[in-house]
């Protein structure tokens, strides 16, 4: 059903899935990853990985599984040293602020550095037993950039910024090895197993108007360039999102992917007929929503499947639309909200396909 919805096909419903539907709201998940002793083990083990994917699918009736993984496992292959301190956060033992220690960067081989992931990818399409589809994600060139550049998280992203503005040549040599390794990787994803493939350009919202498309919008478009599109046969669709993007939805239709996740500040019906259909749209209820209670949560989910509209367009072609919210889920949220949210899409979605 998910992999119809993002190539613009019939669907009986409208499909949901999670952004970090395995998480820390979940008291399973919270067990695994004691068990596993830190984050870092969770997510560099095969088994554990697989375990706690498979966690939300069998709770709740969602449409397609994503790859539990973090997005910093490419610039941790390249040698920048990540690590986890208490109440901070990922952080980088090397960050790349210099001529010489961007000099020193190179994609890394997959196959090599990145085994764990695959075999994890490979696990969990053996434990999936092709219930759904499982959906293998990396992080934007921009957004890991960020990260090796700010060395960790940050509120206002002033190194990166300050290279942007001072040595553009610099930043521009840092997308261009990471949009290389990004590629390389998502498609050591879909060689594995992966199904379909996201892009997560978190930070791409923070630049301005022209730096987002030189920095950010044209490295995601390389990458787009260099992915597979069709694995054994079968098509693989790839998914934008850049948190805080609503201002670039033409120009993310023109990169090449197949959908656009949107966040919650989109109205999906201004953004399904700004871009013509293009594109299947992804998104996009306020996470926040889930701690409101069972009438809100039903009401809220009517209103983002109402302002989609009816899938079918008039010319009889479809519309896709994949329900998900417009970030990650919180780990405070309530796990009976979650089987609200999710029976709630399936049931409006079936009586949307009815209207029509």
């Amino acid at each position: 059903m998910l992999l119809r919805a993002l190539l613009r096909e019939p669907t009986e419903y409208t499909p949901i899935w999670l952004m970090r539907q395995a998480g820390r709201y979940l008291p399973e998940y919270n067990a695994t990853r004691k068990r596993a002793g830190s984050f870092l083990a969770l997510a560099k083990s095969p088994a554990f990985a697989t375990e706690v994917t498979l966690q939300p699918l069998n709770r709740y009736a969602l449409d397609a599984a994503i790859l539990f993984s973090d997005i910093l496992t490419v610039p941790d292959a390249m040698g920048l040293g990540l690590y986890f301190a208490d109440g901070e956060g990922p952080r980088f033992e090397h960050p790349v602020r210099t001529e010489s220690d961007v000099a020193r960067l190179a994609a890394p081989d997959p196959e090599l550095s990145l085994k764990y992931v695959l075999d994890a990818v490979r696990e969990i399409r053996r434990g999936l037993k092709n219930r759904v589809p499982l959906i293998g994600f990396s992080g934007s060139p921009f957004t890991l950039a960020c990260y090796m550049v700010e060395g960790g998280g940050s509120d206002d992203f002033r190194q990166i910024k300050t290279m942007l503005y001072q040595r553009p040549d610099l930043l521009h040599r840092i997308l261009a090895i990471n949009a290389a390794a990004v590629a390389d990787y998502l498609n050591a994803q879909i060689e594995a197993g992966a199904q379909a493939v996201m892009i997560f350009d978190t930070w791409g919202g923070v630049l301005a108007h022209d730096a987002f498309e030189s920095f950010s919008l044209r490295y995601m478009a390389d990458v787009l360039s260099r992915i597979r599109t069709e694995h054994e046969g079968e098509r693989i669709p790839s998914i934008c999102f850049t948190k805080g993007g609503g201002l670039w939805l033409e120009e993310l239709a023109a990169t090449g992917c197949d959908a656009i996740g949107l966040d919650w500040s989109v109205d999906l019906g201004r953004a399904r007929k700004l871009i013509d259909d293009r594109c299947a749209l992804q998104g996009n209820l306020d996470p926040m929503v889930l701690f409101a209670g069972d009438a809100a949560i039903e009401a809220a989910a009517r209103r983002v499947l109402g302002s989609f509209g009816v899938p079918r367009r008039p010319d009889g072609g479809w519309g896709g639309h994949v329900f998900n919210l417009g970030h990650g889920i919180s780990q405070f949220t309530p796990p009976e909200a979650v089987a609200t949210l999710v029976d709630t899409v399936h049931s409006e979605g079936r009586a949307l396909r009815r209207s029509s």
